[in-house]
Order: structure tokens, then sequence, then C-alpha cells
């Protein structure tokens, strides 16, 4: 047991910090979204999906490191992701609207002037909608009009056209109307 900690010693102190590097570094990213999540008034459950984005952001360059460390030569390294990342491109080139989505939801994240609760209407010369945002969630936001239909619209599109706010009524966590 002795033999295997000194003939890998280099590798295991390297993994240790890496590993307590990123747990710092996930720590911080997490606690900066609880912060704009919280000042910005935003859904907890939104904030929890930004959480998921910064722990696969986190495994991914984890992944990349410790194989680095434990002697995945440069080139190997290299091959392995680029073939990743071709097969990942051309399956998303494929899908390219969910990845336009999910992207529009992290900048939304981020800077959308509105939260659930507010009534909107976006100005669209095909589908004019006026409702109340229900939810907002990674792909899409659940609209509820005044006649009680639901209205999936996909987060891309709303970044892509003119929307006015028509009334703000805020709902705390628990789903009841705040004071």
């Amino acid at each position: 047991m002795y033999e295997l900690f000194s003939d890998y010693r280099d590798q295991l102190i390297y993994t240790v910090a890496v590993i307590i590097l990123l747990m710092i570094i996930q720590f911080v990213l997490r606690k900066a979204a609880n912060k704009v999540g919280k000042r910005s008034e935003i859904n907890i459950t939104r904030t929890r999906l930004m959480f998921k984005y910064i722990n696969i952001l986190i495994l991914l360059i984890a992944a990349f490191l410790l194989a680095f460390a434990w002697g995945v030569g440069l080139t190997d390294l290299s091959l392995i992701f680029s073939s990743v990342f071709a097969v990942i491109g051309v399956a998303l080139f494929a899908i390219w609207s969910i990845l336009s989505n999910i992207t529009s939801g992290i900048i939304m994240f981020f800077s959308f002037p509105y939260k659930i609760g507010d009534t909107i209407k976006i100005h669209d010369k095909d589908l004019p909608v006026e409702a109340e945002i229900e939810d907002i969630k990674a792909f899409h936001l659940h609209l509820r009009t005044s006649d009680g239909e639901l209205i999936t619209y996909p987060n891309n599109l709303i970044l892509q056209k003119a929307v006015s706010l028509i009334e703000t009524h805020r709902r705390n966590d628990e789903g009841k109307d705040a004071l």
C-alpha cells in the first residue's frame, strides 16, 4: 500500500489539489448565482437550474485536469475532447433550437427584467400574446392568458421580440401573493 502512495504521490497530490480548488470555485460560483437570484428576486427553482449548469461545468473541467494529471498525454487528451466535441457539435447542430433555448434561459436568469407573476405583452405580428408569467423554465416560459389558456413560449423567441410590462404582480416562493 505504501508503494502505491509513493509511486503515485505527485498524481495524488495534484488530484487532491484540483478537487479542493474546483470545490472552492464551485462554491464561489454557486454563491454568486444565489446572490444574483436573491438580488433579482428570481424564483429558487431557476437558481437551482443554474446550480446544475455550474456542476456540469465543474465536472468537465475536473475530467480534463484529472486525465491530464494521471498521464493522459496532451495529444491523446486533445484527440478525445475534439472527438467528443465533434459528436456533440453534430448532435447540437441537429437540435440547435434546444441549445439556443438553454443559452437564452441562462441569459434570462441574469438579465431578464420580468419576473414570475408579471403580466407582459409580446409584440409579435403573427401571434401577439398578453399573459401572466407563470413559470420560467430552462427551455421556455409558461404564460397564462386571461382566458386561462397556458402558452409555452420558447426562451430564444422571448429575447428576440419586443416585450412590454403590463402589470407587476409578485408571488413568493410558496405561490402566495406577496404583500
